[in-house]
């Protein structure tokens, strides 16, 4: 409803996971490097983790969206919530095995010949589950065993495991040291800093279409990466709706009370900082020179 009020083609804080806004940060770049190095050289179990709304399926998307321009073949479970029949059947008709029987030892050894016929056409199969914080003891124990795939030399499947924090503490008890001592690589999903905020902003309503005008104060910029402390989906969540009271009031650019007005609605202001704002430690100077900056960032985002 807002996009030709703010001179924009879509919507630029949409919920979805959509990988052509993933916003590269060091720690994103490091993660996407360690996920695609260790599919590339089959090592087997690969650990993403990060706090909830850091981007992981969205990165997890960017992942899938490179592997199938590879031509890997790829299952993606995004419900951990199946019991096993249930997640064998998935993983089969994902990977687009056809099989008809419903024995696991049947299943596997189905799924046994179509990797290693993938493997000797020098081609690889991958695995990936989201939430996998939710997955029971008895998933991650079937999904472990997958890992018994392997030539002499070599994983026939590369499993990734994308979770929350949590994830990381099912994984340190006693019932699954077997698996985490499986787990090659490790990479996470961290909260944005004030810089990567702006950053973060300007990619997407440059992606979106916005010209040179201003839709965000540089105030309201720095009261966004304070409510959300860092996290994308807070962020988006605070842009969007305060693009929409924006609107509504024909106010533009967007002032920093009514980012606050916003937070107040999703209690937001009731929720103690995690991510100290780097811009309100900076003298006023530096943080004229900071937010000023988005101005050109955006120029520069918006070039082919």
């Amino acid at each position: 409803m807002y996009k030709k009020f703010f001179g924009l083609r879509e919507n630029p804080f949409n919920a979805n996971p959509d990988p052509r806004y993933l916003f590269l940060t060091e720690h994103t770049e490091e993660a996407l490097a360690s996920l695609t190095y260790g599919i590339q050289h089959r090592r087997g179990f690969i650990l993403l983790t990060g706090e909830v709304g850091t981007g992981k399926t969205t990165l997890i998307n960017k992942l899938l969206g490179w592997l199938h321009r590879q031509g890997v073949a790829t299952a993606f479970l995004f419900n951990p919530r199946m019991n096993v029949a249930e997640f064998f059947d998935f993983m089969m008709a994902d990977f687009g095995i056809p099989c008809d029987a419903r024995q696991k030892s049947q299943v596997l050894m189905r799924l046994n010949h179509w990797l290693l016929e993938k493997y000797r056409n020098h081609e690889t199969a991958v695995l990936i589950v989201d939430e996998a914080q939710d997955l029971s003891m008895r998933m991650l124990e079937e999904i472990r065993l997958l890992t018994n795939l392997e030539t002499s030399t070599e994983k026939l499947l590369q499993i990734v495991l994308s979770g929350q924090p949590e994830l990381e503490e099912k994984l340190r008890m006693p019932e699954v040291r077997q698996l985490r001592q499986r787990i090659t690589l490790r990479c996470k999903t961290y909260p944005l800093t004030a810089e990567e905020t702006i950053g973060y902003i300007a990619k997407r309503l440059a992606i979106a279409g916005a010209d040179s005008q201003v839709i965000f104060t540089p105030e309201a910029v720095e009261t966004i990466h304070t409510y959300a402390r860092g996290i994308p989906r807070v962020v988006n969540l605070l842009c969007e709706h305060s693009l929409i009271t924006a609107f509504a009031e024909q106010v533009r650019p967007v002032p920093p009370e009514m980012v606050d007005a916003v937070a107040r609605e999703f209690e937001l202001d009731q929720i103690e900082p995690t991510a100290p704002s780097q811009l309100l430690r900076a003298d006023d100077q530096q943080l004229r020179e900071t937010l000023q900056g988005m101005a050109t960032l955006m120029d520069r985002l918006r070039r082919p």
